[in-house]
């Protein structure tokens, strides 16, 4: 209905009555169910509703997609990124994170996105990292386990080696369940300097 009509009516009943009743919106309301009254621009309210409807399952469809689509590598990576600077502690990660960043941990990433991507939806979703370094002079940075069965699929290690006349390296590499553990696949050194290393978690 045009907006002049509706404020004709209203000063209309108002002159009529001397200002006793006033129109409410019952009397729009009992006037537009008549569908010849109704807007012809724009959809109906029922059909707003029925949109609105349709737009909410639409967001809950797209949440749950999003929950499927969990990237269980990302999830591990970060993990195995915690346990390394766990490991390596304070007096040890500040002097080697740049080398270990740019070197040793996109071949860590490698390896654990070759194991990740030979494994089922369900096998990923259990994997997980373990949460204790070695310390003092032990190799253990982390393990890749199936919370499943219990068991690792790769170990990640890094061994202090003495090289005469050169000093102290660290050696990166890891194993994997594929041979029993048995190979021992490398991802880099890093130089420390000619003098003792500190202790892990030191």
């Amino acid at each position: 209905m045009k907006t002049w009509v509706k404020k004709s009516i209203v000063i209309m009943v108002a002159f009529l009555t001397f200002g006793l009743i006033t129109p409410t919106h019952e009397i729009w309301e009992a006037f537009d169910q008549n569908p010849s009254n109704r807007a012809s621009i724009g959809p109906s309210s029922g059909t707003s509703t029925a949109l609105a409807a349709e737009h909410e399952n639409s967001g809950d469809e797209q949440l749950q997609i999003q929950e499927e689509a969990i990237d269980y590598n990302a999830l591990l990576v970060d993990a195995a990124r915690e346990q390394s600077y766990i490991k390596f502690g304070t007096k040890i990660g500040p002097k080697i994170s740049n080398e270990f960043d740019s070197i040793i941990f996109p071949k860590m990433e490698e390896a654990i996105a070759m194991t990740v991507a030979n494994l089922d939806d369900q096998t990923a979703a259990s994997l997980t990292i373990s949460e204790r370094p070695s310390g003092n002079y032990g190799e253990k940075i982390f393990n890749v386990i199936n919370n499943e069965t219990g068991t690792d699929l790769i170990r990640f290690h890094v061994r202090t080696e003495k090289r005469p006349q050169e000093g102290y390296y660290y050696n990166f590499h890891y194993h994997s369940v594929e041979d029993n553990f048995m190979a021992h696949n490398n991802l880099g050194d890093i130089y420390w300097e000619k003098n003792t290393p500190p202790k892990w978690l030191s």
